[in-house]
């Protein structure tokens, strides 16, 4: 134990030795088996796999095998502690996928902030694994190494502080509107932060109805009209806000169905809810402090999500990943798609009867089975024009 842990302390004790290991799936008795499993048994399958690429589908872990990527520049919240420190956190990601998608995953943490570096050795690595997950690193960094990996790669890549985020909120979204007696295609949403996260909420939101966004960043609303914009920012401000609305952020936030914040503490204050429209929807997603509390805003607001585990409500990448993975090794997708997402989304948002439906579940319970759903959502969306299969013999 560090000199500055705490002592008995059951959150480090319980990570004591790191949350992972390697086991063997096969047995090893005798020197038969060890014939078989070692030299010269595993030179059998390395030629079937040298005449056919395919073959390691079947023959090899390949097919059931994530790498959560991470520079260390941006962790959960925390900042840029360093992929040493990143560590823990990649573990944590690697056993949601083992427990709740069967899947191995393994951290990858990366000594470098390079972005050619990193896609150069994400690439190198792609004969050991089915798919790769991104993980904490900062935007806009993200952004390029993603897309950068998705045209290189012909297996699956998901930045996860993005898209898993998005999918998780989009599904809230639906269930919220449900609840206040809104429809999805008729709200006014005002997003909060242009970083990777916010970013692909956005996106996402549109592709599940929503037509009204607008999105800020520190200088206020993104429109046509705003020089300077480069990126994501140009994209919103040629894609959203119909209305064309200027100003700071609590200026458009008047007459809004929903908030999501991206942008940390202090954006707003409390009192700038009660512009919003009737029974308004608040998702205070900054990590590990969201804008708004439950107690400074439970009388002003109908809904109230973050991103903490603690409180109601939690829009966590856990819904998503391991289902969204899971789905897309069982349909042999080679990328993961905006529809693909979608469907995830919706699929989680199914899991919450409407009887159950309330102001403090508007999502389900990471242990209701949601990975299950989500993988069967996935793989039937995965069929898509666009989305081609990789092979996989079983």
């Amino acid at each position: 134990m560090s000199a500055t842990a705490e002592p008995d302390d059951p959150v480090l004790d319980l990570h004591l030795g790191g949350k992972l290991e390697v086991r063997a799936t096969v047995p090893l008795r005798n020197r038969e088996d060890l014939a078989r499993v070692y030299t010269p048994g595993f030179t059998r399958v390395a030629r079937e796999i040298a005449r056919d690429s395919a073959a390691a589908d079947r023959w090899t872990i390949r097919r059931n095998t994530v790498a959560v990527v991470t520079d260390g520049s941006a962790v959960s919240g925390l900042g840029d502690l360093g992929p040493l420190a990143a560590l823990p956190v990649m573990e944590g990601k690697a056993l949601l996928f083992k427990e709740f998608a069967g899947i191995d995953a393994f951290p990858i943490c990366l000594a470098t902030k390079d972005v050619d570096e990193i896609v150069r050795t994400v690439t190198h690595l792609e004969p050991t694994f089915g798919g790769i997950m991104l993980e904490d690193i900062s935007a806009p960094r993200c952004f390029e190494i993603e897309d950068r990996l998705r045209e290189r790669l012909s297996i699956p890549v998901l930045h996860d502080d993005q898209h898993a985020t998005a999918v998780a909120a989009a599904a809230a979204l639906v269930n919220a509107a449900k609840l206040v007696g809104k429809q999805v295609g008729e709200l006014k949403v005002v997003v909060a932060g242009v970083g990777a996260a916010g970013t692909s909420t956005a996106r996402l939101f549109m592709s599940v109805g929503v037509r009204h966004i607008v999105v800020c960043d520190r200088q206020g609303a993104l429109h046509r009209g705003r020089t300077g914009l480069t990126g994501a920012k140009a994209w919103f401000a040629e894609h959203t806000n119909p209305g064309q609305e200027r100003g700071p952020l609590r200026a458009v936030l008047a007459g809004a169905d929903v908030f999501v914040g991206f942008a940390g503490r202090g954006v707003l204050d409390p009192e700038d809810l009660r512009t919003m429209a009737a029974r308004p929807v608040v998702f205070a997603l900054s990590n590990p402090y969201p804008e708004f509390m439950p107690e400074e805003v439970r009388d002003i607001v109908a809904v109230l999500a973050t991103g903490r585990s603690d409180l109601p409500n939690q829009i966590d990448c856990g819904l998503c990943y391991p289902g969204i993975f899971r789905g897309a090794f069982d349909a042999g997708a080679r990328s993961i798609t905006e529809e693909m997402k979608a469907a995830a989304a919706l699929a989680i948002a199914g899991l919450v009867d409407d009887e159950a439906l309330d102001r403090g579940r508007i999502v389900p319970d990471i242990f209701d089975g949601v990975a299950r759903h989500v993988a069967k959502a996935v793989a039937e969306a995965a069929t898509a024009p666009g989305t081609a299969p990789r092979v996989l013999s079983l």
